[in-house]
C-alpha cells in the first residue's frame, strides 16, 4: 500500500480568536455549531449548578423516546403526586401549574418546559419513562455518557438545587448541539416565544396562568437569528443560560453561568453580547455536509473497484477575522489500496485541513458504502494482472 495525499480545496481563509471578549458571569463558552471551535472559554471546564439548564437533558431523553416510538406529541401523560402545585417546592418554583391526576398532552409538556421553565412538567415526564424522578437521574447519566458529556451528574430532572446537580459550560454546549443536530423536527420548539396552557384545573392556576405565557428566553425577543434553548436561575448559582443563534446560516452555541446580573433581561443582553463578539470577530467556513461524497478510493480484492470516503460529520473550519484570508488547503489523505472488505462506517483515511503548513482542523475518513472481497477466483485473476502488470 502507499500513503496517498489529494489536495481537495486551495482556499484563503483566517484562524480563530480566542481573547478579548469579557463578562461577568463566573462561566462562559461559545462555539461555532458547524467546526465544534472554541471561541470564547472562561471556567468552560468547572463544575457548576446548571438550575433550569438541567431541564435541557430531561427533554433529550424525552425526544430519544419521541424518536423511539415510545410516545408521540399527542399522548396523554398523568400527573403524579410529586408535580401537584400544591406541594411547598413549586410555591417559589417555575412551574405549569399541574395537579394530581389530571392529563397533560407530550407537546405542551415540551412546551411548559421549554417555555415556563416547568418543574413540575419535568417530574412528570421523569415519572412517566423510568417510574421515579430518581430513576430517570440515571437515563439522564446514561444519556450524557452516550454524548460524550464525561463530568455532569444530575440529581433531579427539575433544576431545583441538589448537590449532585453539576454541569459545565462546555458540556452544555455538547448538550446543546446534541439538541440541533439529532432532533431536527422537535428543536424548533425551543424558538416558541408564548405558551398559552389551557387546561388547567383550579382557580388558583387559571389565575397564574394567565400572566405566565412569556419564554423566560428573553434573548428570542432582541437578537435576530436566535431561536434557543433554556435559561436558568437559583439564589445561590445566579442566572445562566445555553443560547444558539443563526445568521446568514451560520450557527453559534454560547453558554453563560453564574451570572448575577439583573433578571432574564440583563442575562439576555449579555449572552447578546457573548454571540455577537463571535459572530463580529469569526467567520465559518463548511467544506462537508455529513455523508458527502470526498473520494474514491481503489480497493483491493473488492467486489468494487472503489469505495466511496466520506465524513461522519460537517466538516467546518473557524477563522479569525482579524487575521484575513491566508493559505488554507484541504487534504483527504488515506492509503491506497483499502483492503476489502470493508463495511460502512470504517476508518479508511483522514481529512485535513491546513493553514501555512500548520493542521487547524482534522477528522476521519469513513467508508460510505460497502464492499465485499472478491471470491477466491477473481482474487487470483487480479494477481495474476499485477504479475503481468496489467
Amino acid at each position: 500500500m502507499k500513503k496517498k495525499i489529494v489536495l481537495l480545496f486551495l482556499l484563503f481563509t483566517t484562524t480563530v480568536a480566542n481573547a478579548g471578549f469579557e463578562t461577568r458571569a463566573k462561566s462562559a463558552f461559545l462555539i461555532d455549531y458547524d467546526s465544534g471551535v472554541e471561541i470564547v472559554a472562561k471556567n468552560a471546564d468547572t463544575l457548576m449548578p446548571p438550575s433550569s439548564m438541567i431541564k435541557l437533558m430531561t427533554l433529550a431523553v424525552l425526544f430519544d423516546e419521541i424518536d423511539k416510538g415510545n410516545l408521540t406529541l399527542d399522548d396523554r401523560i398523568t400527573v403524579g403526586e410529586h408535580a401537584d402545585y400544591n406541594r411547598p417546592e413549586w410555591y417559589p418554583a417555575s412551574k405549569i401549574c399541574l395537579v394530581t391526576g389530571q392529563t397533560i398532552s407530550v407537546r405542551d409538556l415540551i412546551l411548559g418546559i421549554i417555555v415556563l421553565s416547568g418543574g413540575d412538567a419535568s417530574v412528570v415526564v421523569a415519572e412517566h419513562i423510568a417510574g421515579s424522578e430518581n430513576a430517570f437521574t440515571a437515563k439522564m447519566t446514561d444519556k450524557a455518557r452516550s454524548i460524550g458529556m464525561e463530568q455532569s451528574t444530575f440529581g433531579n430532572a427539575s433544576g431545583l438545587p441538589d448537590p449532585n446537580n453539576l454541569m459545565t459550560s462546555r458540556e452544555l454546549a455538547t448538550l446543546a448541539s446534541h439538541l440541533i443536530s439529532d432532533y431536527p423536527e422537535l428543536y424548533p420548539m425551543f424558538a416558541t416565544k408564548r405558551f398559552e396552557f389551557k387546561e388547567h384545573k383550579t382557580e388558583w392556576c387559571s389565575d397564574w396562568g394567565r400572566t405566565h405565557t412569556v419564554n423566560y428566553n428573553k434573548l428570542l425577543f432582541t437578537m435576530r437569528g436566535a431561536d434557543g434553548l433554556k435559561t436558568g436561575h437559583t439564589d445561590g448559582g445566579g442566572y445562566g443560560m445555553v443560547a444558539s443563534a443563526k445568521i446568514g446560516g451560520r450557527r453559534l452555541i454560547g453558554v453563560i453561568n453564574g451570572f448575577n446580573g439583573k433578571g432574564h433581561e440583563a442575562l439576555a443582553a449579555e449572552m447578546k453580547k457573548l454571540l455577537e463578539y463571535g459572530f463580529a470577530n469569526t467567520a465559518g467556513k463548511v467544506f462537508f455536509e455529513a455523508g458527502s461524497d470526498i473520494a474514491e478510493i481503489p480497493v483491493w480484492y473488492g467486489r468494487k473497484p472503489t469505495v466511496t470516503a466520506t465524513v461522519e460529520k460537517t466538516f467546518a473550519i473557524t477563522v479569525d477575522k482579524k487575521v484575513g484570508l491566508k493559505n488554507i488547503r484541504i487534504l483527504a489523505r488515506y492509503d491506497e489500496p483499502v483492503l476489502a472488505p470493508v463495511k460502512s462506517g470504517d476508518i479508511i483515511g483522514e481529512l485535513i485541513a491546513e493553514q501555512n503548513g500548520r493542521v487547524i482542523a482534522r477528522t476521519t475518513l469513513i467508508a460510505k458504502n460497502k464492499v465485499n472481497k472478491t471470491i477466491l477466483l477473481g482474487r487470483l485473476v487480479k494477481n495474476i494482472k499485477v504479475i503481468l502488470g496489467l
